[in-house]
């Protein structure tokens, strides 16, 4: 392990650092292995911001996976580790955020169970995360999907989560949480939970390099993992730009450039997209000079954090470490609630 991962400051200092509000974010992802640069500038970037702001909980969503990924466990541990690679790469920090597996927190399934018990069923039909999960699984629809959005609320309220960054456009997704706590408020007249509250990010849409919608089956993206020159040949392989330029001097529309200009504004600064989309119209740039300028600063961008990567997949111990130490953390908070939940519905002891 080298010494820009030895000279971190110790797990045990979340939660002290100056200043710090009290207010806490909650978000977590499934684990599905390497990440792509939709999941860097969709999410991950916006969790770096974070860090700095709130007390964050960043969570392995493992049970989550098996509402539909339940026969493949047999790659699940892997994907773990690869996706917590990625957070810790670009610069997810363990001394500012709580990073833990959703399964390590077992005080979470009893109140899912219990949560599941006041829970209209009506209100978990209408949910749209359910909704689209039932078009894509109509013929093999489990009780444990059915679920799903209960055991979204309890991440949530497990840590007294009180702010969830979503987009505008998922603000849905987080309300049925809010009727759920404020539920069990006004049943056991309490002011236990807070009701979470979305915390709107702008995330910018990457689309994959073939202009669809960027996924692993598709195969139409690139990883943070992947090498300078894997990515110089996906860019040039199979990025999609303006089809109707036929010559290199043909004047061309970067609207039409169905991937490629894209991918140039999410990474090039303001001043070089205005002059790329000038030298562009007036035919004087090639579709091949924007594919090596884009491989260029989208190569730049990541180096340093696969360097990091590379780093601490050196050293998988180190991982597993901080995901432990995340999630002693996060059980001593979940518990704590699980206790104060019990004691409002007149529960045990």
């Amino acid at each position: 392990m080298t010494e820009h991962i030895h000279n971190k400051p110790s797990l045990g200092t979340i939660g002290q650092l100056e200043g710090k509000p009290a207010k806490r974010v909650m978000s977590g992802m499934r684990p599905t292995g390497r990440l792509h640069l939709g999941h860097y500038l969709g999410v991950l970037k916006n969790w770096l911001a974070l860090q700095n702001e709130y007390e964050c909980y960043f969570m392995v969503a493992d049970w989550h996976a098996l509402t539909t990924k339940y026969d493949q466990t047999d790659v699940l541990q892997d994907h773990i580790i690869e996706m917590v690679l990625d957070w810790l790469a670009v610069g997810i920090d363990p001394t500012k955020a709580h990073m833990y597996v959703q399964s390590h927190i077992p005080e979470e399934a009893e109140l899912h169970l219990l949560f599941s018990m006041f829970t209209p069923h009506n209100w978990v039909e209408r949910d749209p995360t359910l909704k689209d999960m039932v078009k894509m699984l109509s013929d093999d629809l489990s009780y444990g999907l059915l679920g799903y959005p209960i055991l979204q609320t309890v991440d949530i309220i497990s840590v007294l989560g009180e702010l969830v960054p979503v987009g505008k456009d998922q603000e849905a997704h987080l309300e049925i949480s809010r009727q759920i706590t404020r539920r069990f408020n006004r049943l056991y007249k309490t002011d236990l939970l807070p009701e979470p509250r979305p915390l709107f990010t702008d995330v910018p849409t990457l689309v994959g390099l073939d202009g669809n919608k960027m996924g692993k089956s598709a195969n139409n993206g690139i990883f943070i993992s992947d090498t300078e020159d894997e990515t110089a040949k996906k860019i040039k392989k199979k990025a999609i730009t303006d089809t109707n330029r036929v010559r290199r001097d043909d004047p061309g529309n970067p609207e039409n450039c169905a991937a490629v200009f894209q991918w140039y504004k999410a990474f090039a600064s303001k001043e070089t997209v205005e002059h790329t989309e000038t030298e562009c119209r007036a035919g004087s740039r090639g579709c091949g000079d924007c594919k090596k300028m884009l491989t260029e600063l989208i190569n730049e961008e990541l180096r340093p954090i696969r360097q990091r990567r590379a780093e601490y997949a050196a050293d998988r111990g180190q991982v597993i470490q901080i995901l432990n130490k995340g999630a002693e953390h996060t059980r001593g908070e979940a518990r704590r609630v699980l206790n104060l939940v019990k004691r409002s519905m007149h529960l045990g002891k």
